[in-house]
């Protein structure tokens, strides 16, 4: 099974675990899951929940969340059933699992590049990392919230509710790099950070699309050029597009 630039180390799973009391006070995490949460577990056991995490994110980025099955889960984590089912009732809470560890490996990521843009060339560096990360598989497999989101959105309530919460902090987490370029007075006094965020956004989850079923990314370089021009046009002194 190919090693995906998304997928991190156990480190991300226990990160993202910390995320998980906030979402559940949102709605997107089911009560049964937030006792399984609060438990304290063993060195091992959280090893081995990891482990269980670290593969179905691997699997369902893959293959699909759908054509992945908790047996799948099981051979390819190496762990027998009655490790998996201690630590998911089923597969709903380890797609809710998977979430979260993609979102804090997402951000985790895209923060090294965001949190420290301050103008339209390093909007463009992270871009391109992005572009050049899918290219790695050809575009193959997408993004890996956006393959959830396609398959279960609109079965999963308690998914949505996490999946939604997810895209609204990358998207913040873009949207602050553009406020700090109008702050310093690269952009525009009228341009919107909160509504460019949006659009490159789209661009992005488009592209990916695009890429996956064209096994190719230029789509997606196209799509998040586009995006990049608009922004670009808000610059008080537009830079030259390579």
């Amino acid at each position: 099974m190919s090693q995906l630039p998304q997928i991190q180390s156990a480190e991300a799973t226990g990160a993202a675990e910390a995320r998980t009391e906030t979402r559940r006070t949102l709605g997107a995490v089911p009560n049964s899951e937030a006792v399984r949460q609060k438990r304290r577990l063993t060195a091992r056991g959280a090893m081995t929940r990891s482990r269980i995490v670290q593969a179905a994110a691997e699997l369902f980025h893959v293959k699909g969340v759908n054509a992945v099955t908790l047996d799948d889960v099981r051979a390819a984590s190496g762990t027998s059933k009655s490790q998996l089912y201690h630590h998911f009732a089923d597969k709903d809470e380890l797609v809710r699992a998977v979430i979260a560890f993609q979102t804090e490996a997402i951000l985790t990521r895209d923060r090294q590049y965001l949190e420290r843009m301050n103008s339209f060339r390093a909007l463009q560096r992270w871009t391109d990392t992005i572009i050049n990360l899918n290219a790695i598989q050809d575009g193959a497999y997408g993004c890996p919230l956006g393959t959830i989101a396609s398959a279960r959105a609109g079965t999963d309530s308690g998914a949505r509710a996490m999946l939604e919460a997810s895209f609204v902090e990358w998207v913040g987490v873009i949207a602050a790099g553009l406020r700090r370029m109008k702050e310093n007075g690269s952009l525009q006094a009228d341009a919107d950070p909160d509504r460019l965020a949006v659009s490159l956004m789209a661009a992005l989850q488009g592209g990916y699309l695009l890429a996956q079923t064209a096994r190719d990314t230029t789509p997606m370089r196209i799509a998040i050029q586009m995006a990049l021009d608009h922004i670009n046009s808000y610059t008080l002194a537009p830079e030259k597009q390579l």
